[in-house]
């Protein structure tokens, strides 16, 4: 692999116009295809992320490998409220469970966050089953990077495979459509839903175009502007069947209350919403403390629990009792004071970065406040894990600059059952994420010399 980097960088170090020239191409790709998150550019590096096919079959095993034991404890929550309080559900979440979706799959959809700390350690540290972004700016780039200058000369050199995301996310979409339609054959009429003020909104043009493309109805509805009325979800004249659920659950009930149009036309099996309600469940940060607690294993099969162990950091809900750490029984709160260095705090329910305390960046009174308010207000406790980072060039002000930043890979799921397609996103702060400092989404190849 770092061959392949030096190669890539070689060539723009070597010929400035090459550099220049693909950075102008990048920058007028990215404006006609409104390709921003808010108002800056989704991609500031000229060079994509690079796997080999030995590290693109260890995500993919590890995923299936994971996935059922996510799945064995999304039932288990189902049907005994005793473990779902592990989860630290709201009154108002524990409610819409009882909404049935129509489809076995709770997150038809869904996206872990990973680490390659090495090609050995592969670590999961979250799980989005609610509202997985950046598919549709992942595939997107993909295409812009294939026309760019120094990415054609790349592959005179070595052989470069696409990891698309899209056809998943559609496969997801209409498949569990048909299980809630039953018979009919009736094709969805899509609704992208989410608020038109947030700042990921050019990505959800790129799906509508998408789904055009693919033959399929749909218009991108804010939630403001449906109505349910006579059995039927609309946006304006739009009869909507299928919600491309983007909009935050937390939000739409926050905003529209359990009586939300949205909220009502889902109980009635009047619309079909992927992903459900039941995606909460698995959503929150609890949902890793569930997995690595000593006092689940049982649930699990001995291949689980050595996959839970081996690609799970070390994860507890923060509250006052006993459990254990590398196997020995800790106090957990006055342990995570001492070991703050080494531990990350997060909100159970929460996205983009917001409420994480990185132990190792504050000092002990901060971190010692952050636990008292971690007591108070669902929080998870997890142990650090190396961060992996990599050279990226950029070209600014007429000259290259090649920063070391750090990078996650995050495989999506498609149907709860396999990985289809992958996100990188780089950074040049602690937290990954492209609303951080730095931040950038690049995309996914899979390589090999020729």
């Amino acid at each position: 692999m770092s061959d392949a980097i030096a190669v890539y960088h070689d060539l723009l170090t070597a010929h400035a116009t090459l550099a220049a020239d693909s950075q102008a191409t990048l920058d007028q790709s990215q404006q006609l295809r409104g390709l921003v998150f808010g108002t800056r550019p989704v991609c500031t590096t000229l060079r994509p992320r690079f796997l080999t096919f030995a590290q693109y079959r260890r995500l993919h095993d590890t995923v299936q490998l994971l996935l059922p034991a996510f799945q064995t404890i999304y039932h288990r929550a189902i049907a005994d409220v005793g473990f779902r309080s592990q989860f630290r559900l709201t009154e108002w979440e524990h409610e819409l469970l009882n909404v049935e979706p129509g489809y076995s799959d709770p997150s038809p959809t869904s996206r872990f966050d990973t680490f390659f700390a090495s090609d050995d350690e592969l670590l999961f540290t979250e799980y989005n089953s609610e509202t997985p972004a950046g598919a549709a700016y992942s595939d997107a780039l993909t295409e812009i990077f294939y026309g760019l200058p120094v990415f054609q000369e790349f592959q005179r050199r070595f052989r470069v495979w696409p990891v698309p995301a899209k056809p998943g996310i559609l496969h997801a979409l209409l498949d569990s459509f048909r299980q809630w339609q039953g018979h009919s054959s009736e094709p969805p009429r899509i609704a992208i839903l989410d608020w038109r003020e947030v700042p990921t909104f050019s990505e959800f043009v790129l799906f509508y175009d998408y789904f055009k493309q693919m033959g399929i109805e749909a218009r991108i509805v804010d939630p403001r502007d449906v109505e349910y009325r006579d059995g039927q979800l609309w946006a304006g004249d739009y009869p909507i069947t299928l919600i491309y659920k983007r909009v935050l659950i937390g939000e739409l009930i926050e905003r529209g209350g359990l009586e939300h149009p949205v909220v009502r036309a889902v109980r009635d099996r009047a619309v079909c919403m992927v992903n459900s309600f039941r995606c909460k469940i698995l959503f929150k940060k609890a949902s890793l403390a569930v997995l690595s607690d000593e006092r689940n294993a049982a649930l699990f099969t001995p291949a689980q629990q050595a996959a839970i162990a081996q690609h799970i950091p070390w994860t507890r809900v923060v509250e006052a009792r006993t459990t254990t750490c590398d196997g020995q029984e800790i106090d957990l709160i006055p342990w995570a004071s001492r070991n703050k260095d080494q531990l990350v705090l997060k909100p159970n329910d929460d996205y983009g970065g917001k409420g994480i305390v990185l132990g190792w960046t504050v000092d002990q009174a901060t971190w010692d406040n952050a636990l008292e308010t971690a007591l108070t207000t669902p929080f998870v406790v997890q142990k650090r894990v190396r961060i992996p980072s990599e050279p990226f060039p950029s070209w600014n002000d007429g000259h290259l600059h090649i920063q070391e930043r750090i990078l996650d890979t995050n495989p999506f799921v498609a149907l709860g059952a396999f990985m289809h397609g992958c996100l990188t996103r780089i950074s040049t702060e602690a937290l990954v994420n492209v609303t951080a400092g730095g931040g950038s989404t690049v995309p996914t190849f899979i390589i090999e010399p020729r």
